[in-house]
């Protein structure tokens, strides 16, 4: 789930109007960010189910730091802790939520490939409901939700700029890229399914 985790961030523009929204869509995508350079430095990896070319659900990740329940707890707090710095603890405590949404969007989607403690320490039950099994419900999913996203955030951002301020067009223009920018990269990922 890529474009899924955008569309959420914009919603939670909706109810966090001073979290800036770059913040806002670095913030669903920290964990992956965080991901990426312990996969460079080979210590989570990800690839292909065995039996398929790697596409749209057709991966097993094994980010056992990052993606673990843990971790995403940790990655979540560090980052609220941070952005409480410049924005408050309210717009940090969102950001940090935001974050650790993406943990909760994994769940559903992953196979059982998420532990709850790093390194999946005690050998506890891995979760994931393999939602990605099914390509078309997960897209239709991520869909939902950058939809979703977007109309709220477009809802929140006409409201707080006043119907008739010139603000409310840069508000149905910034929508309009999101959903834009949500449909194409949800688009990429599904054809190549």
């Amino acid at each position: 789930m890529i474009a899924g985790h955008f569309g959420l961030a914009a919603a939670a523009r909706a109810y966090a109007p001073r979290a800036p929204l770059w913040a806002l869509m670095l913030a669903t995508v920290w964990m992956d960010v965080v991901f990426v350079p312990l996969v460079v430095a080979g210590i989570e990896t990800i690839g292909p189910v065995a039996g398929t070319a790697g596409g749209y659900g057709q991966l097993v990740i094994h980010a056992d730091i990052t993606h673990s329940l843990l971790g995403a707890i940790a990655i979540a707090a560090a980052f609220g802790a941070v952005a409480s710095i410049p924005w408050g603890r309210r717009v940090g405590a969102i950001l940090g939520g935001v974050v650790f949404s993406h943990w909760l969007l994994d769940v559903p989607m992953h196979r059982h490939d998420m532990p709850l403690l790093p390194r999946n320490v005690g050998d506890l039950p891995l979760l994931g409901l393999g939602l990605w099994r099914a390509p078309g419900l997960s897209a239709l999913l991520e869909l939902s939700l950058v939809v979703g996203g977007t109309l709220l955030y477009r809802r929140a951002a006409r409201r707080i700029a006043g119907e008739g301020h010139p603000a409310t067009h840069r508000a149905d223009v910034a929508a309009g890229a999101m959903l834009a920018s949500g449909l194409l990269t949800l688009g990429l990922n599904v054809a190549g399914m």
